[in-house]
């Protein structure tokens, strides 16, 4: 961005406010969208349903996100809930009628925001770079073809209409594994759609692959069964339906890590500066002809979704 020397004049108060304020704000958001991104990856998914369709989640979704991160091994404590803020306002005002500590109501109340710890989450965040997202206009989706597949991919008969990459898929008679025991815990295993699948394709890419193996002698068992020829392919949630992935998550489940930017010479200023382990560096230089310092900030980083499986989409609906 540009601003004048009349601009820098103004008190370091009314400078950082609003000058550099906002400059943080739109590139730490920019690097939370695009992290962010990463939740098409989550392949666990609870919604609150009425006819089918997507509705306010209640107390009883965030405890079965819970329980989703429980069986996939995902460690108690320190665990995080990230919430569109329309999600968090309308999670308030549910939950108003539980038996809650006083000091946690009466927190609430006033910031009309949730406060952890509460339902067996630490801390409650609200973010707005929380995806929306679209399942795709499938009318039917056909069934599985040839028996004992495995892997990252599931060969169909043709489909009848399109998949988009983040759907939740299941498919008749194959369920989740206990990570511990290998032993079925009797819902059936989400699958998410890792790309966008066109009408008529006989091809489905999934996350986890599939590796049946109940009897415990498996070692990375993901289903007790692989899916009988045949066996029905279903969405989670009705097609074209919109709805926000809010998500509960262990922090191990996504890694971000940032790297120091070398400081050039013969500018104006330069800093560096490092806060919760996100380094970010600011340059600026003086153009005389116009009077404007130009200032830009950067952050060098890079991401990855490493355990996603650690991590529990709680629906919300648009």
């Amino acid at each position: 961005m540009q601003y004048s020397s009349q601009d820098l004049t103004l008190s370091l108060q009314d400078y950082s406010e609003r000058i550099l304020a906002p400059m943080v704000n739109n590139l730490a958001g920019s690097v939370a969208q695009n992290v962010m991104t990463g939740a098409e990856s989550i392949c666990n998914y609870v919604s609150n349903t009425s006819a089918g369709a997507v509705v306010t989640p209640t107390a009883n979704e965030w405890l079965l996100a819970g329980a989703n991160l429980d069986l996939n091994s995902a460690p108690r404590g320190g665990r995080k809930a990230i919430l569109d803020p329309y999600t968090q306002a309308r999670t308030v005002s549910s939950l108003s009628g539980l038996f809650n500590p006083t000091g946690t109501v009466s927190r609430q109340f006033t910031s009309g925001e949730m406060m952890g710890p509460a339902l067996g989450i630490e801390s409650w965040m609200s973010d707005q770079t929380v995806l929306k997202h679209a399942t795709g206009a499938y009318s039917t989706l056909g069934t599985v073809s040839g028996a004992s597949q495995t892997g990252s991919a599931i060969t169909t008969s043709a489909l009848a209409g399109p998949l988009k990459k983040g759907d939740i898929i299941t498919f008749a008679g194959v369920n989740q594994l206990n990570r511990v025991t290998k032993t079925s815990v009797g819902t059936l295993r989400q699958f998410v759609v890792t790309a966008d699948v066109a009408t008529s394709a006989t091809s489905i890419p999934i996350y986890p692959a599939l590796i049946p193996g109940a009897s415990g002698t498996v070692q990375y068992a993901t289903v007790d069964v692989s899916p009988a020829s045949g066996a029905a392919i279903l969405v989670v949630s009705q097609a074209s339906e919109s709805y926000r992935k809010n998500f509960v998550l262990r922090p191990e489940a996504v890694t971000l890590a940032t790297a120091d930017l070398i400081m050039p010479k013969g500018v104006h200023d330069a800093a560096r500066e490092s806060y919760d382990g996100v380094s970010m560096r600011m340059v600026s230089q003086y153009n005389v002809s116009t009077d404007q310092f130009i200032t830009r900030l950067d952050v060098l980083y890079g991401w990855q979704w490493v355990r996603p499986e650690w991590a529990c989409i709680v629906a919300d609906k648009i």
